[in-house]
């Protein structure tokens, strides 16, 4: 998944390649330089709109991982936690 960004007149002038763009991650539009909108395919705006979206899911978006680079350690064997209670 990428992440396309392109000006407001680059999308005024070829809304056809910004619409392909967004099947494949975000695109984000830009005015004088300022991220300005953003055009997400109409699955991925299901996903964020959907109640009761758990961070396991979000984080399982490919936009996400792209931009959070959420890679966690795998662990090996059992956790194990020391209890020091009386």
């Amino acid at each position: 998944m990428s992440t396309t960004k392109l000006t407001s007149r680059e999308f005024n002038q070829d809304t056809g390649r910004a619409k392909q763009a967004a099947r494949n991650g975000p695109v984000i539009i830009t005015d004088r330089g300022v991220p300005a909108n953003v055009l997400l395919s109409y699955r991925d705006y299901q996903r964020l709109t959907v109640k009761g979206v758990s961070l396991m899911d979000a984080l399982a978006m490919p936009a996400a991982q792209a931009r959070i680079g959420f890679d966690p350690p795998r662990l090996d064997g059992v956790l194990q936690v020391p209890w020091d209670r009386p």
